[in-house]
């Protein structure tokens, strides 16, 4: 952290609200002032936290993400807005914070967090807001601020629930892997796109980890070192479990392939077993008529509520796992030729699996019902 500077009449009068904090006053603020902070991530967490970073006046926040803005981000992700649809999420939110505030320098990293760029990228910030929603990320984050000795302040959502915490802050800290050891079984946690999230669940969230952050650089209250707080908004009940060093981890000695890390051997999109076909290719069977065709959907009905292909037949993938759908599918299949679909490829890969484990082989679409959205039917809702 940069030597505290002073603060200039503009900023007394925009912070004033700080500086009458005995708490905060104008050391805490001078301190929000000369602070770097780097926000991996400007979506449904990233939004609430960068905004409230830059209007508690962190004088550097930087912005990494490779994504653009799409339609489904704008019931969370409120830094963003219509105008930004199809272009930058970093320079979205790099916009929006100066529309805020000015005396903010923001840095645009408009590309993603890898293992190549992550240890530059970190090193030049005090602190590290984790706001990604994939287990390679987190990993990978993770690491790179224990290598660098960087406190990382942490957090996630699903559907109704969210969890917070700072890792990292002192060697003595737990750290990721002390939550999660090693990561859950591909397709074990859906995504956010896959099982959904309540709008406000990240700016819940988001807001505590802006709170954390903030306790960091003034140095003020009890951080959660060492505490996971969980929130289960439906019933908006919080709860907070303890976190230890587990004493049997092995040290983080450098940055790894944490796509491979994530992705168990026996589950690959790239497997010999399961044949594919793109939405072109199903498009071109479909306008033939073809009668020996079948077309499954193993998305949630939720999901199938929101956009479907014409003719495909609804069967959930956990129906599928569980065995209780195996009759179903096989009469279904009786004597024609099994396709099969989800949103992006990777859930209609496990059903295949898991139906080729049973004697009924089928293919796969590649890339889902978003892909078909994209490239044969826009006019169908992506989500």
């Amino acid at each position: 952290m940069e030597k505290p500077q002073s603060l200039s009449a503009d900023e007394r009068g925009r912070y004033a609200r700080h500086l009458i904090l005995p708490e905060v006053g104008v050391e805490g603020q001078k301190r929000l002032k000369a602070a770097s902070v780097l926000c991996i991530g400007s979506g449904g967490l990233g939004s609430p936290l960068l905004l409230y970073l830059a209007a508690a006046g962190v004088g550097r926040i930087g912005i990494v993400d490779g994504d653009r803005v799409e339609l489904s981000n704008l019931q969370r992700q409120v830094i963003h807005s219509v105008e930004w649809l199809g272009r930058s999420k970093a320079r979205s939110a790099a916009s929006r914070i100066q529309d805020l505030n000015p005396h903010c320098e923001v840095d645009v990293h408009e590309r993603m967090l890898t293992s190549d760029n992550a240890l530059n990228l970190i090193r030049a910030y005090d602190l590290v807001c984790d706001g990604t929603d994939n287990f390679p990320s987190r990993y990978l984050i993770n690491d790179a601020c224990v290598l660098l000795g960087k406190p990382l302040i942490y957090g996630s959502v699903q559907r109704f629930d969210g969890q917070v915490t700072v890792f990292n802050r002192t060697p003595t800290s737990p750290n990721y892997r002390d939550l999660l050891p090693e990561p859950p079984p591909a397709g074990a946690v859906p995504s956010c796109s896959e099982a959904g999230v309540m709008g406000v669940m990240p700016g819940l969230i988001g807001l505590m980890q802006a709170t954390e952050t903030i306790k960091l650089i003034t140095g003020i209250g009890t951080p959660l070192d060492g505490r996971l707080l969980v929130v289960d908004a439906l019933t908006m009940r919080f709860r907070e479990l303890t976190l230890r060093v587990d004493p049997e981890r092995q040290p983080i000695r450098s940055l790894v392939d944490y796509g491979q890390f994530c992705q168990p051997e026996s589950i690959t999109v790239e497997s010999p077993l399961i044949p594919s076909i793109s939405v072109i290719e199903l498009k071109t069977l479909l306008d033939e008529g073809a009668e020996d065709l079948v077309l499954l959907d193993v998305r949630s009905p939720s999901e199938a509520d929101v956009a479907a292909i014409g003719g495909s037949t609804l069967i959930p993938l956990a129906a599928i796992e569980s065995g209780e759908a195996l009759e179903q599918v096989r009469q279904l299949t009786e004597g024609r030729r099994l396709f099969v679909h989800c949103k992006l490829g990777g859930r209609s890969l496990r059903a295949l699996q898991a139906l080729a484990g049973h004697g009924i082989q089928g293919t796969n679409v590649e890339g889902g019902i978003d892909a078909w959205a994209e490239q044969v039917e826009p006019d169908l809702p992506r989500y």
